[in-house]
């Protein structure tokens, strides 16, 4: 399968999390996510909005699973978010049971994905956020399956 990878720009917090529910909207089947970035990159707020994609309504809060480090919406397909900043080891991963999260019903997004064993996360998207100054942010989405790649070319973001 060849290489198909896209960069996006946003400008704002806002414009992250419109690329975030913009992909939301995109999915038909759960998938795994792998999200990377540092301290403050904008990984929630972009869960933010792919949460809104998935059909999370507005009055339900997506925060960051930091302490609980599984947070569960029910959406259109379920969104399962977890956050690995705490954790160390692919125990701990066993441990939550994030390698059971998966099927093809709902979408399991991992904060902090590096601080796994991407071989045993299997993901179906690797996002990196690199913020680029206060308010800009690069947005790497790699895929690694046909179904993600056909997703990823035909994707349209708009502001």
């Amino acid at each position: 399968m060849p290489e198909y990878s896209r960069t996006f720009e946003t400008a704002s917090a806002s414009q992250t999390r419109e690329l975030g529910l913009q992909l939301g909207l995109a999915f038909e089947k759960g998938c795994v996510i792998a999200l990377v970035g540092d301290l403050g990159a904008g990984k929630t707020c972009f869960v933010q909005g792919l949460a809104r994609g998935l059909g999370v309504p507005d009055d339900v809060p997506v925060t960051s699973p930091s302490y609980t480090l599984v947070n569960e919406y029910p959406a259109r397909l379920l969104l399962q978010h977890a956050d690995l900043y705490r954790l160390s080891g692919d125990v701990d991963l066993e441990d939550i049971g994030l390698f059971e999260l998966a099927d093809s019903e709902s979408v399991v997004i991992v904060e902090w994905a590096d601080r796994s064993d991407f071989e045993d996360l299997k993901p179906d998207l690797f996002i990196h956020i690199t913020p680029l100054g206060e308010t800009r942010r690069r947005i790497f989405i790699h895929p690694t399956g046909q179904q993600m790649v056909n997703l990823l070319k035909g994707f349209q973001f708009s502001i």
